[in-house]
């Protein structure tokens, strides 16, 4: 499709004719995606809730206990998962030990 030979309205109709026609492909593939998925379910005997709720990773939500704790702003703690907050870099970066943080 050549655009150069196009009007500024041409192209702004256009563009909104691929907005829509992106939503409307998103919406089906959305679809499309539970459709195989309950039949992945369905096909070894289960639900779709039982599937998810057997995922192993736990109650969505459920909170990890805190492992590291700054010892003069309590506010600041970290569960030890993850990037390390800054102050806890700065921490270990000025010659202290993370085991002085632990909970």
């Amino acid at each position: 499709m050549d655009l150069s030979n196009m009007s500024v309205g041409d192209m702004r109709n256009l563009q909104e004719q691929i907005k829509q026609e992106m939503k409307k492909r998103e919406v089906q593939d959305v679809q499309k995606a539970r459709e195989q998925i309950q039949a992945i379910a369905q096909s070894v005997g289960m639900s779709l809730k039982d599937l998810i709720a057997t995922s192993g990773r736990g109650s969505k939500g459920a909170s990890v206990a805190v492992r590291y704790r700054h010892p003069d702003d309590t506010n600041q703690q970290w569960t030890g998962r993850g990037r390390q907050p800054k102050w806890v870099k700065e921490w270990v970066e000025g010659g202290k030990s993370i085991d002085d943080l632990r909970v």
